[in-house]
Formats: structure tokens, sequence, C-alpha cells
């Protein structure tokens, strides 16, 4: 650790500013799960027939979700190497050379060779791409997160740090809602045999446009201070885990419930809706459109909400609920009602949003400043591993074994579980911790006053 001088307070970012930093934060990591959403619907709607044909579809679709499963896996990397980057040269470099990695790896997706046509080397470059996406979006979400909460006033960090929460639905949103035109507007032969492709060739424009917001931004106020003070530390991923674990382990906990929940309600349910209950594919994506448009108001709402209130309470009341919630669920949609699967959708990602919107600001406020791209990248990374990376297995598995929903309910209530653990385990807000800039090396409170 270095630390020569004092540095002056650097002067809190105003005005257009902050718009600009929430906006890139918002379109950056929208662009980002675009790519990362449209493999997930591809993965649960044609990939099983495109790159790992079998006569069983069961199997078929086990092996496209354990693609998925890749991309989740693959993620702690880019919170490793992406994380302590951004600690040490800075969020907007960092954030630049995610969004340009998970856009050529899409873009590459979608002209991709089927497994008809070359064999096995399809499903093995899939799988080197999708795992090049999780690198990616790994080190992504902490500095997205950073770019909007830093240039904003801590006291609102749950606002201004949801830009970044918004993303995934954005990204969903708009996923979801060019499949589903490319499934009205083309035959079933015509969608997989080339229209899926027209979503992945997307990105490459999408790309251009994140990169234009990005680069007009300046560097975030609070590494400006640290840069300042010369006190960035030389060795961030070591020093978060010798001097932080327990903030660690709190941020990863809180994130198995939300991850699950995501993964049952946006992935999984297209697989259930058109497997189990016999509806079309038109009808699940337009189920996840509903709720992820909602989802857009819902999570800043949310983030608005936990700076009023107690963060981690409200989070914690949510994460009840999303343990309880498929238990009504699957009764509900059990006789094959569109209406009532929607609701059923819908009602989870609102409780999801619950979650979703506290979420960036509680994980970031268990880190110190000098170590906050870090500590959030990797926990938010090795979170996916043990929670949406093994979930849609987990789902698939469950369900051809057992032929119930009861199983799928109660995993996801022990997530929820796990979830409220973490919370208990964490800390709430610290704002003076980035209002006085020379105090970014602060250590953490102790764990009793942090209760």
């Amino acid at each position: 650790m270095q630390r020569t001088s004092k540095a002056a307070p650097e002067p809190r970012a105003e005005g257009p500013a902050v718009r600009r930093a929430f906006v890139a934060s918002l379109t950056g990591t929208a662009l980002e799960w675009y790519d990362f959403a449209v493999y997930s619907a591809a993965a649960a709607l044609v990939f099983g027939d495109l790159f790992f044909p079998s006569k069983d579809p069961f199997t078929g679709t086990l092996l496209a979700f354990s693609t998925y499963a890749v991309g989740y896996v693959s993620r702690p990397l880019g919170g490793f190497v992406f994380g302590r980057l951004g600690d040490v040269i800075g969020r907007k470099k960092v954030l630049i050379a995610t969004l340009v990695l998970i856009g050529a790896a899409t873009l590459l997706i979608g002209l991709l060779p089927t497994y008809a046509t070359v064999g096995v080397a399809a499903p093995a470059a899939l799988v080197l791409l999708r795992f090049a996406q999780g690198v990616g979006v790994g080190g992504e979400w902490g500095g997205a997160v950073l770019l909007s909460s830093e240039y904003g006033d801590p006291k609102r960090r749950g606002f201004f740090a949801s830009a970044a929460q918004v993303g995934p639905p954005a990204g969903n949103l708009l996923a979801n809602g060019v499949l589903a035109g490319l499934g009205a507007a083309l035959t079933e032969d015509q969608f997989l045999s080339w229209g899926w492709r027209v979503a992945f060739l997307l990105s490459g424009v999408l790309v251009v446009f994140g990169l234009w917001i990005r680069a007009k931004l300046e560097e975030t106020p609070v590494f400006k201070a640290m840069e300042a003070a010369q006190d960035r530390s030389e060795a961030p991923v070591r020093e978060v885990f010798a001097s932080q674990p327990r903030a660690l382990t709190a941020a990863i906990l809180c994130r198995i419930a939300p991850d699950v929940l995501y993964a049952m309600f946006t992935v999984f349910v297209l697989t259930y809706a058109t497997g189990e209950l016999g509806m079309s594919r038109g009808s699940a994506l337009t189920a996840v459109l509903i709720g992820s448009s909602l989802q857009i108001f819902l999570i800043p709402l949310a983030g608005a909400l936990s700076d009023r209130v107690n963060r981690r309470w409200l989070y914690g009341v949510s994460a009840v609920a999303a343990g309880v919630w498929p238990f009504l669920f699957f009764p509900l949609v059990a006789g094959g009602s569109w209406a009532l699967l929607t609701l059923g959708v819908v009602g989870a990602l609102v409780i999801h949003s619950l979650m979703y919107g506290p979420q960036a600001a509680f994980i970031a406020e268990q880190f110190s400043p000098r170590l906050r791209y870090t500590g959030s990248s990797l926990a938010y990374t090795l979170a996916g591993v043990v929670g949406g990376a093994v979930a849609p297995l987990l789902f698939t598995t469950l369900l051809g074994t057992y032929h119930a929903w009861q199983p799928l309910a109660l995993y996801i209530a022990l997530t929820a579980v796990a979830t409220v653990a973490g919370l208990w385990l964490g800390r709430d807000a610290a704002p003076a911790e980035d209002e006085e800039p020379d105090a970014v090396a602060a250590p953490q409170r102790s764990s009793a006053a942090a209760r």
C-alpha cells in the first residue's frame, strides 16, 4: 500500500456529469447484458438442436444450459483480472475493455457454423466464446456500479448504483424483444436456420454506441482522489481476502437468491412453459418481456427506497418473499394459462427488483473505496458460480429426475436462506468514506458496530 501524501477533497461531480455517468452505467451494462441475455434465451430455445443434437431433447437442453453455466464459471476470472485493474488503473479504462470483449464474443457467436456443418468444432467454439462473454461480464458489473455511484451523492447510493442494475432487465428486454420479433416474423425453419443469428449480429452496432457513451466520461471523483493521495492498493485481490473476508462473504451470499430467482423466471421459465405447460415459444417470451419491462422502472425505485429505509431490511424482507413465491407460482400456472403465467413471472420479477435495486449499493458499501472495484467484482462473480451458473442445470435436472415442481421451489427457498444470512453478516452504509476522500483507506468498521 502506498500513502505518501494527503489529498485535498475532490469536488463532488454535479449536474450533467452525474447524469452522463448514470446513463453510461445503464446503457453500457444493458448492452453487455443484451449480449448475455440473447445467449441465454437462445440456449433455452435453439442451441440444443443446433449445437448439441441428440435423440433425447432433455439431453440437448441440458448440454445447452451447460454452456450457459460456462458464462458464469468464467466470471471470476474477469472479476480477478478486471477488478484488480479497476482499483489500480481506474474505472473508465476497464469498462471500455470489458465492453469490447463481450461485444466481440457475441458477434462471433452469430457467425458460428453449427454442428451439422463442422461437427464437434461448433460446440467447442461456442463454449470458448461463451467463456469470453463471462470474463467480460465479470469485469463489467463492479465498474459500472462505481461509475454511477462514485459520481453521485453517497447518501443516495442506492439510487445511483441501481443504474447498473437496470442493465440486466433492459438487456433481457431488448434480447427477448428481438427474439420474439424474429420468431413472429419468421417461420420455425427460418428462425432455426438463420434468424437467431440476427440477434447476435446486432451486438456490433450496439457496442459502438456503448463505447461512444463511455469514452466521453472522465474518471470518477473517488478514484481521482485516491490517485492524488497515491493511495491505491498494489495487491487489491490479496488485500480483500486478507483484510475483508467477512465483507466478501456477506456480499457473495446476498447475491445468491436474486441470481437463482432471476435464472428461474427469465431463463428456465421458457423451458418450463414450452415443455411442461405446452405453451408456444412466443407466449413464454412475451411473459418474460412484460416482467422485464416493469423492472426497468422498479429497480431504480427500489434503489431509491433503500436510501430512505434501512437497505438491509428491505433486501431481507424481499429475500423471504423470494423463498415463498415459487410455492405460489407453480400451482398458479399448472393449468397452462398464459395470463396466470404472466402474473407469476411479473410477481417474481417485482420481488427480484426489490432485492436487485438495493443490491449494488449494499455490495459496494461492504468495501472501502480503495478496494471497492476488486471486492465488488469478486463477490459478484464468485456468487454467480454458486448461484446463477448452476441454477438452470439444477432446475433441469431436478425436473427431469422428480417430474415435480416442489424440488425446484425448495431449492429457491434454500437460496433465500443463504441470502438472509449474508445480509446479517453485512454492514450498513458509511457515506463518510466517499465524502472524505482522504479517508478512502479507512478500515472496515467492526462487525459489532456494523450491526
